[in-house]
């Protein structure tokens, strides 16, 4: 007589996949930001997923200058990337600002976050710039999500004039260009600039 062997249920794994992604949203928690701009959100191979307040856009496409990132943007870049919204929508794509303007103690912050996260200051440049050469800190970069609005704009971005800088941040885009004009080559990363 044979020993019979334990049932398995049908739904364990999906029921485990569902508690270990429940687990990990978790532990990614949602941290208010200290000012209304940050790291961007969830990037992967950043280290430094603390969340930052996502724009939610009105219907008519237009960024809410009332928030200090957008509203201290470099004028001409505020109002390309307000067309592109625009165009975007009508193409069925949120476009929303993770980061725009950022103090230079905020920028430091980050900066520090990532010296910790990666161990030296020269991997931590490869992510993150320093207050004196960020663009963010001048309002003349703003990084945007979700991958499907970065992968619009990385596509059609130049229409506006603006363009994919960094080749390991496709969520970080400059005025770099005229409209229509063609991107520059991207730099590798931020420490290359």
């Amino acid at each position: 007589m044979s020993t019979p062997r334990p049932r398995r249920h049908a739904g364990a794994p999906a029921l485990l996949a569902v508690l270990l992604l429940g687990i990990v949203l978790t532990a990614c928690g949602n941290h208010a930001a200290e000012e209304p701009t940050g790291t961007p959100h969830g990037r992967p191979g950043t280290g430094l997923a603390k969340p930052v307040d996502r724009l939610a856009l009105p219907r008519q496409g237009t960024l809410d200058t009332s928030r200090v990132d957008i509203a201290r943007l470099d004028p001409d870049l505020r109002s390309a990337l307000e067309e592109a919204v625009r165009a975007a929508r009508a193409d069925g794509v949120d476009i929303e600002v993770t980061s725009g303007w950022r103090s230079r103690e905020h920028q430091q912050r980050l900066l520090d976050e990532a010296v910790a996260t990666y161990g030296s200051l020269e991997e931590a440049l490869k992510f993150v710039s320093t207050p004196d050469e960020s663009e963010h800190v001048k309002g003349e970069a703003v990084d945007i999500g979700p991958t499907e609005a970065d992968e619009w704009l990385g596509r059609y971005g130049s229409a506006y004039g603006l363009c994919q800088v960094f080749a390991n941040e496709i969520w970080h885009f400059e005025l770099a260009t005229t409209p229509g004009g063609e991107c520059p080559p991207m730099y590798a990363d931020s420490s290359q600039r």
